[in-house]
């Protein structure tokens, strides 16, 4: 296997394990937002998840060039405002309709790609997310009403959308440290700036809710934010979009294994669904350009 295709499957195989830990987090946001306002707990999350980042790569933000800085506070902006978006419309709407509306990135971001960097989607990729969608659909839905909840909850995914697409037109692999840490940063700025009405961030309650926050903060917050800013430095944005719909897979899975849901058919089939957009993805012919080539100056 060549050097570029090697470097290719670690990225797959790394944005696999993120979405892996984002999935296991459901059932811990579950409890922790039972016991304490959702902006709160998004800010002391990210607030924690930044100070780890800053102390260990303050050098490598340093060496940041002036317009990486931009691109970056610009990229924490607008997956700090997707968080907020999504957890509002979350206490409005079911949590499997939530899923399926945030999941609908997989169809903003090769649209994005298309309008703002003018990249041609093969057909392949557009069957992979049509697949995707429908396997979403299959784990998530069991009924659905247009209300303010879905239109929030649509709009966090937008946002999705256009940081996954920004982020692999920005991403450099050498840069992946300092440009994660301004992100972490600006999206606990977000997050703080939320809770401003009631006087500041709640902190959470309890020795448990302590460490849920904790394993949120530091390997779902800052250790997924580092593996998805260096993995979509070697991957295409849409790419990298269909891989992460394995969220709803793996979240169905732990749910499973902890025994707080039950395996059903809509699970299998779609959780199939989207494993196979994966493997359509990973399977099609490259010929787009090296990743050095894809991430190109505007």
């Amino acid at each position: 296997m060549s050097s570029p295709s090697r470097i290719g499957l670690l990225a797959t195989l790394g944005l696999l394990a993120m979405t892996a830990v984002w999935g296991s987090t459901f059932v811990l946001i579950k409890g922790v937002v039972d016991r304490m306002p959702v902006a709160d707990f998004l800010a002391v999350r990210f607030i924690i998840a930044a100070i780890a980042m800053f102390g260990l790569f303050h050098r490598h933000v340093a060496r940041l060039e002036r317009r990486q800085l931009w691109r970056g506070m610009a990229l924490g902006a607008i997956y700090g405002c997707g968080q907020l978006l999504q957890t509002w419309g979350l206490a409005l709407i079911s949590p499997s309709v939530s899923g399926f509306v945030t999941g609908m990135y997989v169809v903003f971001t090769p649209i994005l790609a298309t309008l703002l960097l003018r990249q041609r989607m093969p057909a392949m990729v557009w069957l992979a997310v049509g697949l995707a969608t429908l396997g979403l659909a299959l784990l998530s839905l069991n009924g659905f009403s247009v209300d303010l909840g879905v239109w929030l909850t649509l709009a966090s995914a937008l946002l999705y959308g256009l940081h996954i697409v920004a982020l692999g037109h920005w991403s450099r692999a050498d840069e992946a440290f300092g440009l994660s840490a301004v992100q972490m940063a600006v999206i606990a700025l977000v997050c703080l700036l939320a809770t401003a009405g009631h006087g500041g961030p709640v902190l959470p309650p309890d020795r448990n809710a302590w460490i849920a926050v904790l394993y949120m903060a530091l390997v779902a917050g800052a250790g997924a934010m580092l593996m998805q800013t260096w993995a979509q430095a070697h991957l295409q944005a849409t790419r990298a979009a269909i891989v992460m719909t394995t969220e709803p897979v793996f979240a169905a899975a732990f749910a499973v294994a902890f025994g707080s849901d039950v395996l059903t058919w809509r699970m299998l089939c779609g959780g199939g669904l989207v494993l196979a957009a994966m493997y359509l993805v990973e399977l099609m012919p490259r010929r787009e350009l090296p990743a050095e080539a894809i991430h190109h100056e505007v």
